[in-house]
């Protein structure tokens, strides 16, 4: 019987191992290799680590050597939510939260929420030498709904990826050879890593963009942030109001220019948002008046 190994990490790595146990048992799996990450909050490595010695399956940390175990025969290997090079390229498929090739790279979940994508989706593909061109086995995608938070499409995206990872691995166990087209490049785009730099709004975008934006990094992201008064400010929640015409108005983008129902109502390049929750660097809510401006 083919088995597989899993390279997993985060929610949506714990979500895959969970089920595909429940459905295939712990024998159909080889070994678990996973690794904490400190970019979100609730990385599920412990809950991975503990699942794997629950089931009686090998559990490696990504320190750990794996040489040897990354070139047994008969081994398929899926990465989910990997973000390291696997040495062993042999029989690896990496499992893509976008549809490739358009958001190659890294946060292409949350990037394609920004954009204000109509659909995502997961893409299964062989590892290439080149990250995430490798030829694709297979896609599956659904619908995205605005205004929405990252926490619920992550909610949305995980039994993706589990239908993906079972049908493949149905494949595989019945001989049934993958087969695997390639990209057009001419639709490819990159999604680039985020650094800390880039969790602050850009306030020349409009406050459609903004509120997007917003929700796409909140939890288990870092949240976004802007600067009042030299203090880093979390936001957590905004909603878009009604626009009114604001003279001079590329002078003022980010003050307040009403208070509505006690909640202060920023100036953008277009548009307006509402402050439903804010927070300073100690998780306490904020609470701004007139004379505040947020950069």
């Amino acid at each position: 019987m083919n088995k597989v190994a899993f390279y997993a990490m985060n929610l949506k790595g714990y979500f895959v191992l969970k089920k595909f146990i429940e459905k295939f048992g712990v024998n159909s799996i080889s070994y678990i290799v996973s690794s904490k990450d400190e970019s979100v909050k609730g990385d599920c490595f412990k809950a991975i680590e503990a699942l794997a010695i629950k089931s009686k399956i090998k559990f490696l940390d990504r320190f750990e050597s794996i040489t040897e175990l990354e070139s047994l025969p008969n081994v398929y290997k899926f990465a989910i939510g990997w973000r390291w090079l696997i040495k062993n390229e042999n029989n690896l498929i990496i499992f893509h939260d976008s549809l490739l090739p358009k958001y190659r790279g890294f946060a292409p979940l949350v990037n394609s929420l920004i954009n204000k994508e109509l659909r995502g989706g997961v893409t299964a593909l062989f590892a290439n030498s080149e990250y995430d061109k490798g030829d694709i086995v297979a896609q599956e995608d659904f619908k995205l709904d605005y205004p929405v938070k990252i926490d619920a499409v992550i909610e949305q995206i995980n039994p993706v990826y589990f239908n993906l990872v079972s049908k493949i691995f149905q494949d595989i166990n019945k001989g049934v050879q993958l087969y695997a087209t390639k990209q057009n490049e001419a639709n490819a785009t990159y999604s680039l890593w985020l650094n800390n730099e880039d969790y602050y709004i850009d306030w020349s975008w409009n406050s459609e963009k903004i509120k997007r934006f917003i929700d796409a990094v909140g939890y288990p992201y870092d949240g976004a942030k802007a600067y009042l008064n030299r203090k880093t400010i979390s936001f957590v929640d905004v909603k878009v109001i009604k626009d009114v015409a604001v003279e001079s108005r590329s002078r003022h983008i980010g003050k307040v220019i009403f208070i509505k129902d006690g909640l202060p109502v920023v100036v953008c390049k277009e548009g307006l948002i509402q402050l439903v929750d804010i927070r300073d660097d100690e998780s306490s809510p904020v609470f701004v008046n007139f004379r505040s401006k947020f950069n």
